[in-house]
Parts: C-alpha cells; sequence; structure tokens
C-alpha cells in the first residue's frame, strides 16, 4: 500500500492484476523450471498492457528483469515478451529516483537514526544502492547511518536459509550485531525476504530495533509496528 501511494503522490495511476500471482523465484531457485516457466508465462500475460511494472522487491523484480528472458529464451512465443516486461520493470526505489515527477504530498517525517541493508538480488542484479539512499534524504528528521558490512548478505536467501539453516542463523545473527553497532532505531530495506528474516532474528534475541520496508518510511506510513510486530 505505501509503494502505491508513493506512485500515486508521484503522478502515476496504479493498477494490481488480480490475476498476478508468485513471479517464480522459488521455483527456479529449486530447479523446477518447468514451473518457474509457466508462472513467468502468467506474469507477462497479466503485466502486458503496462507501461511501466513497478516491483517493491528487489529479488523479485530482479528475476522479472534478469531471469525471464533467460528462462524462456528459445520460446518463440515468449522469448520476446520477456525481453519486453523486463524493459518495462524497474524496482520500486530506482524507478521512484528517476522519475521525473516530484511527489506532491508533505514530505514524509521519521525522526531518529536509521541504518539501510542492501539486499543481494537488488545490489548485485539491479545494481540498486544509491537510489534509496537519495530518496530518504528528502524524510524529515531522519538520519542515515550506515552499518559496517551493509552489503554482506543477511543469510535469507531464498531456499537457502531452509538448506542450510546453521549458516543462515550465524550470518542473520551478525546482520543484527552490524545494526545494532550502528546506533540506528530502526533497519530499512527493499526487499521483504531480507527484512523479515532480520525483523525475525531481532524479535528471537530482543533487539528493540524496528523493521521497515523502506517505502513504508517514504510514505509516512513507519509510526506504528515493524515487520513482524503484532499491531
Amino acid at each position: 500500500m505505501a509503494a502505491a501511494e508513493l506512485l500515486e503522490r508521484a503522478g502515476y495511476r496504479v493498477e494490481v492484476p488480480e490475476g498476478q500471482t508468485c513471479c517464480g523465484q522459488p521455483a527456479w531457485n529449486s530447479g523446477d523450471e518447468e514451473q518457474a516457466r509457466e508462472l513467468a508465462r502468467q506474469a507477462i500475460h497479466q503485466l502486458r498492457e503496462f507501461d511501466h511494472v513497478v516491483v517493491p522487491s528487489g529479488s523479485c523484480a530482479a528475476t522479472m528483469i534478469c531471469h525471464y528472458p533467460t528462462l524462456l529464451a528459445g520460446d518463440r512465443e515468449w522469448q520476446d515478451a520477456a525481453y519486453d516486461l523486463a524493459r518495462r520493470t524497474r524496482e520500486l526505489t530506482a524507478f521512484l529516483a528517476e522519475a521525473s515527477v516530484e511527489p506532491t504530498e508533505t514530505p514524509a517525517r521519521f525522526p531518529g537514526k536509521v541504518t539501510y541493508h542492501d539486499s543481494c538480488s537488488g545490489l548485485r542484479q539491479l545494481t540498486i544502492h544509491d537510489q534509496p539512499r537519495q530518496l530518504l534524504q528528502r524524510v524529515e528528521g531522519l538520519t542515515l547511518q550506515e552499518m559496517e558490512d551493509t552489503e554482506v548478505c543477511c543469510g535469507f536467501g531464498g531456499t537457502f536459509c531452509i538448506k542450510y539453516p546453521e549458516i543462515s542463523e550465524h550470518m542473520v545473527s551478525d546482520k543484527v550485531e552490524r545494526i545494532q553497532e550502528s546506533g540506528a532505531r530502526a533497519v530499512l530495506g527493499g526487499d521483504l525476504g531480507c527484512l523479515m528474516n532480520i525483523a525475525g532474528r531481532m524479535q528471537r534475541l530482543g533487539v528493540p530495533v524496528k523493521a521497515y520496508h523502506v517505502a513504508e518510511v517514504l510514505a509516512g506510513h513507519a509510526d506504528g509496528p515493524g515487520i513482524g510486530e503484532k499491531g
């Protein structure tokens, strides 16, 4: 909802097709190429009429932009459509940073210090780094304190955390330590998989830091429970 609100403030009409489902990344990561292709074709069909496809998750956006053309390579009916969708698709913060229309609403306010976690898919596949930080400069009262190793994986990695739970837990515990060392009252990110993983570990360890999607802060919706907390 925060993502949709930000896009509407910037002058865009937002529609969400009822028939869209998962982008297919879990199937693709697990080697189930047949199901991944089926989901990719469904997404391409559902999103075929839109000028822009904006995705508030780096991993899903990377799947659609980077992997759909490979996944459907050699399929005459769908390969060109996959490239066309990839051309029209942007991760949310990249799209907002590139948008020529400035939001017309009163700037959001978030008093205090935050830190930012760069997700692997967004950073390494889509080069998302400066864009969310540029947008956060517009938020009144917010101070961005970079944590050490901000670009290091949190240990979620989709199916990685299921296949290698002990390694994943060690990695996310290290990430939580870096967040605490930053002195931030909240950790932000652009990928819900990472944020759920980090938030879950912080709550199990009793760390009093909230986790929010960057869109929630930019839209002024970060005044309540963080991700994974009870309302």
